[in-house]
């Protein structure tokens, strides 16, 4: 039956399931890096492509999905209590078929400029209510086809099933078996390693986080605004030669940790992330262990393998007019450091710290441009117009992370603020770009 919303009107729901295979398909436990997640939510990213005919992709769309699942099954999967399990007949992945009414908005949506949430979510696929027993589906696709104009999809995949890397992973491989139109083991991206058994955990941190998530209370609701602004989504391109730049004045910043420092200090200038008058400003990020761990992972491994990295600065420094971005970055660049000293040094607190910072209102970063969501994803009509992560909306100071679209070297910052603080976020970034000033 078909719904609506904002002009995008659902017209057909439909489970699909992993194509058959020789190989069984066993049940994955969740291990101390994915409980952390089951109480979050999806990872929820938008691919824009242009397109004449897009209603045309939906058949190549679908059947190169099912083929793409023989590999990522535990995406139809289901999870239940402390097991990510696939019951064929009983468990498929809902692909969700949609038509926008207003398809002159899709040169809107694939702008950089700001642009309504309103007007955003409808494209993304929610996933299927929890059963009774509370078990929920752990990923759901949206195509919403704008007619005569392009094509937009709409992947969902809740965090507690897999990290983002294993997210795009995914992607790249659906993106793959559509583009060459079979399942061509020799030109799709390497298969994913399944085995959860390669996370060794001898200290039973998994035990030691559950325990600790049941005695945590939940943070508490953000407080009531009247007529809030709407809230609006915007992109901001920092080329290859502006990222030099701030790195040159932050000795040893790595590319990631200039781009994130500039973002941190214009969402705190403009009233974004921290509290007003506080003496220290916070951020959060995840970041990826696969290669940290001894013994290593595999790049493919399939699941979370993430850490949170706290980092901390006076927030007096980072407002600094002079300078303020060479703190941030070296701030981010030290916690780094520390946190490759001991990769899981702490990991039975690291829940309790991220809720003890959070009333702190800290900068987080979502995405990676490690993670080629312009690159990876030719489905066969070229590389996306846009991407988004549009799940960043639901952690007030998120910046997402991405490759440039341009393939220069440099990066885009997705960033879902008020009009009014965007903005405020957008001026300082210009200004902190022209001319990104040194640490003293």
């Amino acid at each position: 039956m078909a719904s609506s919303q904002a002009g995008v009107r659902v017209v057909d729901r439909v489970p699909v399931s992993p194509a058959p295979a020789s190989e069984p398909r066993p049940a994955l436990p969740l291990t101390f890096f994915d409980v952390a997640w089951l109480f979050t939510g999806p990872v929820e990213r938008l691919f824009f492509f242009r397109h004449p005919d897009p209603a045309s992709t939906l058949p190549l769309l679908r059947s190169s999905l099912s083929l793409a699942l023989r590999r990522f099954y535990p995406l139809a999967a289901t999870i239940r209590p402390d097991v990510c399990s696939y019951s064929h007949g009983a468990d498929a992945l809902t692909f969700l078929v949609a038509e926008s009414d207003r398809p002159d908005d899709f040169d809107h949506l694939v702008s950089r400029s700001p642009r309504e949430m309103s007007g955003i979510r409808p494209l993304v696929p929610p996933l299927p209510p929890p059963g009774d027993d509370g078990a929920f589906a752990v990923a759901a696709v949206q195509a919403t086809v704008f007619p005569g104009r392009g094509l937009c999809l709409g992947v969902s995949v809740h965090h507690a099933a897999c990290d983002d890397a294993s997210a795009m992973h995914f992607v790249r491989t659906w993106a793959a078996a559509c583009r060459l139109g079979a399942d061509d083991a020799a030109m799709l991206p390497p298969p994913p390693v399944l085995d959860r058994s390669l996370v060794a955990d001898p200290d039973d941190l998994r035990g030691k986080t559950l325990a600790g998530m049941a005695r945590l209370a939940p943070p508490p609701p953000p407080p009531a605004q009247e007529q809030e602004e709407p809230l609006v989504m915007a992109s901001f391109l920092l080329t290859r030669e502006q990222i030099e730049r701030i790195k040159a004045g932050s000795p040893g910043a790595s590319s990631f940790a200039a781009a994130s420092a500039v973002a941190w200090v214009c969402l705190l200038r403009s009233g974004s992330v921290g509290v007003a008058g506080a003496e220290r400003a916070h951020m959060l990020f995840s970041a990826e262990c696969r290669s940290r761990l001894a013994p290593p992972l595999p790049a493919e491994y399939f699941g979370n393998c993430l850490r949170p990295c706290f980092v901390e600065a006076a927030a007096s420094e980072l407002l600094s007019a002079d300078g303020g971005v060479a703190a941030a970055a070296a701030a981010i660049g030290g916690a780094v450091r520390e946190m490759e000293a001991g990769i899981l040094e702490g990991a039975e607190g690291w829940l309790g710290k991220v809720m003890s910072v959070l009333p702190a209102r800290p900068m987080s970063v979502g995405g990676s441009p490690r993670h080629g969501v312009y690159l990876g994803a030719d489905f066969g009509w070229g590389r996306p117009a846009r991407v988004e992560m549009v799940s960043v909306e639901k952690t007030p100071g998120t910046v997402a992370l991405a490759e440039s679209p341009e393939g220069d070297g440099g990066m885009e910052l997705g960033v879902v603020l008020p009009r009014g603080a965007m903005d405020a976020f957008a001026s300082c970034l210009a200004d902190a770009i022209v001319s990104p000033p040194s640490l003293s």
